[in-house]
């Protein structure tokens, strides 16, 4: 299996995207290799094998990317959490803070049942707003979330503090 350490070598790093001061970690490399995106995927899927889940839920656009992968290699469904009005009605939607002001994410009200044990998946770990937000969404449609998986961690950012207050396991497979 591909280490995270190992992984870096397929993440290139953008300067100043998508605004000065940011360094952007362009996954596009890991995806354009096979065999390392499909032993990334393995590395994340792993820790999750025996956790019971019923739903892995992705957040657009890139958590989608390999939450599709994890939740097919636990068989189990997706749901995709989407920006406010992209789904079809019915949904659940939470709002959260943004740097300059808020968003709205939602997932379909029927995607989600009682008693279903959530994997919120999405790409990048920084600030953890929006991972926050899934969790809550969870909430509301009467689930229990069993953790976070992220493809990359930015540990200088407040993310993972942010979400550590939940009490649930957070798997970072890259870390900064």
């Amino acid at each position: 299996m591909l280490t995270g350490e190992q992984a870096k070598a397929y993440i290139k790093e953008v300067k100043d995207f998508p605004k000065p001061g940011v360094d952007f970690k362009d996954i596009s490399p890991l995806l354009l290799d096979n065999a390392g995106y499909r032993q990334a995927l393995n590395s994340m899927v792993h820790p999750w094998l025996e956790a019971g889940i019923t739903k892995v839920l992705g957040i657009e656009s890139r958590g989608f990317i390999f939450g599709i992968g994890i939740a097919d290699s636990l068989n189990v469904g997706f749901v995709p959490v989407r920006k406010a009005g992209k789904l079809p009605p019915h949904t659940f939607a939470q709002e959260y803070t943004l740097e300059y002001g808020t968003a709205t994410i939602e997932v379909s009200t029927d995607a989600i049942q009682p008693g279903d044990r959530v994997l919120i998946h999405d790409d990048v770990l920084a600030t953890g707003g929006t991972a926050e937000a899934a969790y809550l969404l969870v909430q509301k449609c009467g689930a229990e979330t069993v953790g976070f998986s992220f493809l990359i961690g930015l540990n200088f950012l407040p993310g993972n503090a942010r979400l550590a207050s939940k009490g649930l396991t957070i798997n970072t497979f890259i870390n900064y």
